[in-house]
Order: C-alpha cells, then structure tokens, then sequence
C-alpha cells in the first residue's frame, strides 16, 4: 500500500471514532455540540504542540479530532495565525469564518425553501 492510501486509510479511521464519538457525546447531554467543540479545541491545541507529524498525529488530529469537531481545525488555524504574529489575518480569517457560514447557511435555508415549493 502506498503511503497516500495508508494516510488516508488512517485519517478514515480516526475520523469514524471521533465522528462516533460526537454522537454519544451529543447522546449524553444536551450541549453536546458546546462540549465537543470545547474538548477538541483544547486537544488539538495541545497535540499539534507536543507532536511532530506522525501517523499517531494524523490519527488523532486529522483522522479523531476532526470527525470529533471541525471547529477544532478552525481553532488551531487561527491560533496558527496568531503565532504567526498575524492578528489582522487571524481576525479576518475569525470574521470571515462565522458570518460567511452564517450566511451561507441563510443561502442554504432560501434555496431550500425554494425547491419545497
């Protein structure tokens, strides 16, 4: 197997565990989505900075955490960004991300209501 198909092979895998996960978490209380987007924010925080790329990092951060939460990937952009020293970009990128899926969204709710009719 080559290495692209064993990366992706292992992203899927991570992926379907955390997507599993987001669904028992979101199960057990009613702010799931809060406390997922928390948790993954906080470990994928802490992993990209205590790992070097590796097949266990892209397991977990690509493959667990991003099924777990895409915010979590949103965060550590950002963070990314700041660390660059790059407030401006962090910030557009922050204001850009929430009101461009807002209204994104809102496209979405109108071409729907359009094709029920």
């Amino acid at each position: 197997m080559n290495t692209l198909a064993m990366n992706l092979l292992l992203v899927c895998l991570g992926g379907a565990l955390g997507s599993v996960t987001r669904y028992l978490v979101s199960l057990a209380t009613p702010r799931g989505t809060l406390v997922v987007n928390l948790v993954g924010s906080f470990f994928i925080a802490l992993l990209m900075a205590l790992m070097r790329p590796s097949d266990v990092r892209l397991v977990l951060v690509t493959g667990f955490l991003g099924g777990f939460t895409t915010y979590s990937a949103f965060n550590e952009e950002t963070l990314r960004l700041l660390r660059a020293g790059s407030v401006g970009a962090a910030a557009g990128y922050v204001l850009l991300t929430v009101f461009g899926c807002l209204a994104a969204g809102y496209v979405g709710l109108v071409v729907s209501r359009v094709l029920i009719r």
